[in-house]
């Protein structure tokens, strides 16, 4: 079993490649092909803690399972509130290949999952980039939305004007032109293509800011269904698509909550990535239709994207090799 720290993870990956892996991880979800646990939530007893295990298995002969921790309390003791650990296995044999730490991984596999939904979902040609929240994430999706369509300016705001200003700085480095705003809504007005990603219980983007032709990807919302970025309203104005119809429909406040207000039904996200990669469900209709891709996140991606990671470290030398058995 090959043993990998997240620095060693960092180091090979690709996020064109992890885009390519996650986009035939839902395609073959979606036809069969590919086998996802669904949700599974064990609240910790006494705690506000939440174990969420993840499991998956992809085409290639891969899977495994992504130990989630949901931990709201670690905002207040300077931790990530979500950390995971991911066990890869070679599913021809059942041998255990790969022991890796989950942080880089679901980053990349996050933000290359809104990339897909991107490519098939955002209005063509360049595009105005923003983003409401502005940590690691954003990172991601600045290099995972420029794979696939030309980012002419990025718009950003946080609640810490200081990670508004490192985010700025980044995509600056990166050759982009940024301007950061005092309001989301400044953002969301402003931006052809929306990212959300920020922890926040309580709807920060709202409907009504909404102007024809955008497209969103929202990603921050922990798995809660009671928590949300997104209002009713702008749920309710949106084509939308998930990555799995059934995670969606247990952990997605954003759906959840429109949902128990009667202000959608259930057909209203009845629609999975996979199915535009497979072309079962089209693209966008047209130039003024408003599209959300809301994210909750699934095994396969991490499975296919683990697979792409050790078998890069593996060519490179990088590990360590443990013999469980031994």
């Amino acid at each position: 079993m090959l043993v990998l720290t997240r620095s060693e993870i960092a180091s090979v990956l690709d996020m064109d490649q992890v885009i390519d892996a996650v986009e035939r991880a839902h395609g073959a979800l979606s036809s069969g092909r590919a086998a996802d646990l669904g949700p599974v939530m064990l609240p910790v007893p006494r705690s506000s803690a939440l174990l969420v295990p993840m499991v998956g298995a992809i085409p290639e002969g891969a899977g495994g399972v992504k130990l989630l921790t949901d931990t709201p309390e670690n905002a207040h003791r300077g931790r990530p509130t979500q950390q995971s650990t991911i066990v890869l296995v070679d599913t021809a044999t059942g041998a255990c290949e790969a022991f890796l730490d989950g942080a880089a991984i679901t980053a990349y596999r996050t933000a290359a999952a809104s990339a897909v939904a991107t490519k098939h979902l955002a209005r063509s040609g360049p595009a105005i980039l923003g983003f409401v929240g502005a940590g690691a994430l954003a990172r991601a999706h600045l290099l995972a939305i420029r794979c696939v369509r030309p980012v002419t300016g990025v718009l950003v705001w946080s609640r810490s004007p200081a990670t508004a200003a490192a985010f700025a700085a980044f995509a600056t480095e990166q050759g982009v032109p940024t301007t950061v705003f005092g309001s989301a809504q400044g953002v969301v007005e402003g931006a052809d293509i929306v990212c959300t990603l920020t922890p926040s219980p309580t709807p920060i983007v709202k409907g009504e800011w909404f102007r024809p032709g955008l497209h969103l990807n929202a990603v921050g919302s922990p798995p809660r269904p009671e928590y949300r970025e997104i209002d009713t309203e702008g749920v309710r104005r949106s084509r939308v698509v998930v990555d799995s119809v059934k995670v969606a429909s247990h952990k997605s406040g954003d759906l959840l909550i429109p949902l128990a207000e009667k202000a959608i039904d259930r057909a209203h996200f009845r629609e999975e990535l996979g199915q535009l990669v497979t072309h079962e469900r089209p693209g966008r209709a047209n130039d003024r239709e408003i599209t959300l891709y809301k994210s909750v996140g699934i095994a396969v991606q991490d499975i296919a994207t683990a697979r792409l990671v050790v078998a890069a470290a593996r060519q490179k030398g990088l590990g360590t090799d443990v013999a469980l058995s031994s």
